[in-house]
């Protein structure tokens, strides 16, 4: 996966980060975060970089204890490590769009520091004996396997930067096309195109993950939650991405029977 030529929120002083830490970071890490910046790896994980207008990893630290800390106290054998600023304890370096969390026990030398792949959700631990990009680069390829995170190894993974997107939901009527026909539409008119997985239910539902490459829009076609197209495209591309979605579900055989954002309000009509 090559960084991009411009990372987002990459570069800053380490020193101040580590200073507000009260902790010397991993040498992995920094490289992570300096060659990619902010970002998504296969619209799944998210690494926090303490740099930019939301220094993402010390919030997450100054969080951390006093979130868990009421559970932990109601729950004490439900919490088998502690967390940070607690000796030892459990920092996050990274988050899923799922809810988990990829933290370092911070026990010993910074470099020898192992991931603790936690789901705060059903209070579920899975450690593993290497630190933050060996674990990234052994799930991906599906070297490293955790229960917590999905089985399924993308064939080609991607790193998505960060860009600030509208994320709007169309709901359509069904039409008389078989899915597969439909999306095949819907993704010639958003050509070129590139697979970010699928997902399919005991019910035959389907959801296609996808990317319009030279739009830098991500798509999502689907009917597990009803029939539906969602998109996340650059807040000025809004006109662009009417007229094309549109167009492409009139030929899809659908009519779009609304258009809104994440929120439920009404932005197309």
């Amino acid at each position: 996966m090559p960084p991009p030529a411009e990372p987002v929120d990459a570069q800053g002083d380490w020193r101040e980060v580590e200073a507000a830490l009260g902790l010397e970071l991993p040498a992995d890490f920094k490289t992570l975060i300096e060659r990619y910046g902010r970002g998504q790896f296969v619209d799944l994980i998210t690494p926090l970089t303490p740099f930019g207008a939301h220094d993402l990893l010390i919030q997450c630290a100054q969080r951390l204890l006093d979130r868990e800390r009421s559970f932990r106290e109601k729950y004490p054998d439900e919490c088998p490590y502690p967390f940070y600023p607690e000796p030892g304890g459990l920092l996050e370096w990274a988050g899923t769009d799922n809810g988990d969390s990829l933290c370092w026990l911070t026990e010993g030398e910074p470099d020898g520091w192992r991931v603790v792949v936690w789901n705060p959700r059903s209070v579920a631990y899975d450690a593993s004996d290497v630190g933050a990009v060996e674990f990234l680069y052994g799930w991906l390829s599906g070297r490293i396997a955790t229960p917590i995170l999905p089985g399924e190894v993308e064939p080609s993974p991607w790193f998505e930067p960060f860009r600030e997107r509208e994320h709007v939901y169309v709901k359509l009527s069904e039409g008389e096309l078989p899915y597969h026909d439909r999306l095949r539409i819907l993704r010639d008119a958003l050509a070129p195109t590139a697979d970010r997985g699928c997902y399919s239910d005991e019910d035959g539902e389907r959801q296609d993950h996808f990317a319009a490459t030279d739009l830098g829009w991500s798509l999502t076609y689907e009917t597990v939650y009803g029939h539906q197209i969602r998109v996340a495209f650059p807040p000025e591309d809004g006109e662009r991405a009417r007229v094309t979605l549109f167009d492409a579900a009139r030929r899809m055989g659908c009519r779009v029977l609304s258009a809104a954002t994440r929120l439920g309000e009404p932005v197309w009509t």
